[in-house]
C-alpha cells in the first residue's frame, strides 16, 4: 500500500488540482480550466468519470491473484489510439460522474470483495479525483497496494505527486518511431515522452517485487503490444530497454492486437497480428537478455475484449 498517509495523499491530491486549474496534468498542457468545468483533449471535467469498476481476471498473473485486479476503468484518455480495445470509454465517453466520497467506497467494496490489488485505468486526468479517493478510503482502512495502469504518456509533474503513492507502474511503451506514435495515435511526441516517463517510474519503485504468493507488492511491469508489420517498432524498443534499465525488469509482451474501432481505415493495421510476428519478438526479447518475460496466447485476441455497454464488459469464461 502507499507509503504516505491519507493527510499527506489528500495534499497531493490539492497539488494535483492546482495543476488541473490550468491542466497540465499530462504532456499535453492543455491550459484548460478543469476546476471551471472546462474541458481539454482528454474530455475530462472537474469531477471523475468512471466506466466501471469491477474484479479483473484478464492481468498478469502477480496483479489479480485468486480474485482478481480491483480494477477502475476512467473514461477518456490523452491519447487517440485508431486501435483502441477500450474506446467505447476511451473515445466514446461512456461512463459516469462519481464523487470522490463514492469512489472511496467503490475503492473499499472491491477490497471487500478480496482484489489483490487496486488498479486505476488511465486515471491521470481524473488524478484529483482519484487521489482524493484514495486519501479517504486509507483513512478507512484501504490496504491494497495500487497499481498505476498508464499509456505512458505522463508528465514529470503527476509522476512526481504519484511518489509514496503509487506501489507498481503498469506503463505502456508503444511505440519506438515518432511518426507512427502521430499517425496512430496522435501523440508525435510519445516515444520521447514515454521512455522518460518509464525510467522515472523506475526510479521510484524499482525492479517488481512479489509476496510469497506470487502477488505484486512493488515495482514496474512494462507493457508492449506488437502490432502487425512490426508498426510498434518492437526491436527498437527492446534495444532501448536493455540500454536503458536493467536486463531483470519485468516484461509483458502483448499477442492481443486484432483490429477494432478505426483500424479498418489503416491497410497496415486491418489484421490481427500472426504468431509468428509475435514469436519473432519474444525471441528477440529473450536474445537481449530479458528472461522476466510475461507472453500471451494468440486467443487473447478474441477473448477479453470488453463491451463497456455491458454491467460486466468481459467474459471471463
Amino acid at each position: 500500500m502507499p507509503t504516505l498517509t491519507s493527510a499527506e495523499i489528500f495534499e497531493r491530491a490539492r497539488e494535483a488540482a492546482k495543476l488541473s486549474s490550468h491542466c497540465r496534468l499530462c504532456p499535453r498542457s492543455c491550459g484548460v480550466n478543469r476546476i471551471s468545468g472546462e474541458i481539454g483533449f482528454c474530455s475530462a471535467g472537474p469531477q471523475p468519470v468512471v466506466a466501471s469498476l469491477l474484479p479483473h481476471f484478464g492481468e498478469e498473473p502477480p496483479l489479480t491473484g485468486p480474485e482478481g485486479a480491483g480494477t477502475i476503468f476512467f473514461s477518456g484518455c490523452n491519447m487517440r489510439c485508431v486501435y483502441c480495445q477500450n474506446h467505447q470509454i476511451s473515445q466514446g465517453g461512456t461512463g459516469h460522474p462519481i464523487s470522490p466520497e463514492r469512489l472511496s467506497q467503490k475503492i473499499l467494496d472491491l477490497q471487500r470483495l478480496g482484489c489483490c490489488s487496486l488498479e486505476p485505468v488511465s486515471p491521470s486526468h481524473h488524478l484529483p479525483g482519484f487521489l482524493m479517493a484514495v486519501a479517504e478510503a486509507i483513512a478507512k482502512g484501504m490496504t491494497l497496494p495500487i497499481v498505476y495502469n498508464t499509456n505512458g504518456y505522463e508528465s514529470p509533474e503527476t509522476l512526481e505527486l504519484l511518489d509514496g503513492i503509487v506501489d507498481v507502474y503498469l506503463p505502456d511503451l508503444k511505440y519506438a518511431s515518432a511518426a507512427q506514435a502521430a499517425r496512430y495515435s496522435a501523440t508525435p511526441d510519445y516515444v520521447e515522452i514515454a521512455r522518460a516517463a518509464i525510467l522515472m517510474m523506475h526510479s521510484q519503485v524499482g525492479n517488481l517485487i512479489v509476496d510469497v504468493e506470487g502477488r505484486a507488492m512493488r515495482g514496474v511491469i512494462i507493457r508492449h503490444l506488437v502490432l502487425p508489420n512490426n508498426l510498434a517498432g518492437s526491436w527498437e524498443t527492446l534495444i532501448w530497454l536493455g540500454d536503458n534499465l536493467p536486463r531483470d525488469t519485468t516484461l509483458s509482451i502483448m499477442a492481443q492486437y486484432t483490429p477494432l474501432h478505426k483500424s479498418s481505415d489503416f491497410p497496415l493495421l486491418n489484421r490481427a497480428v500472426t504468431i509468428q510476428e509475435y514469436e519473432e519478438v519474444i525471441d528477440y526479447a529473450w536474445s537481449r537478455g530479458f528472461e522476466n518475460v510475461f507472453i500471451q496466447n494468440m486467443d487473447s485476441q478474441e477473448l477479453g475484449v470488453p463491451d463497456f455497454s455491458l454491467d460486466q464488459p468481459f467474459d471471463w469464461n
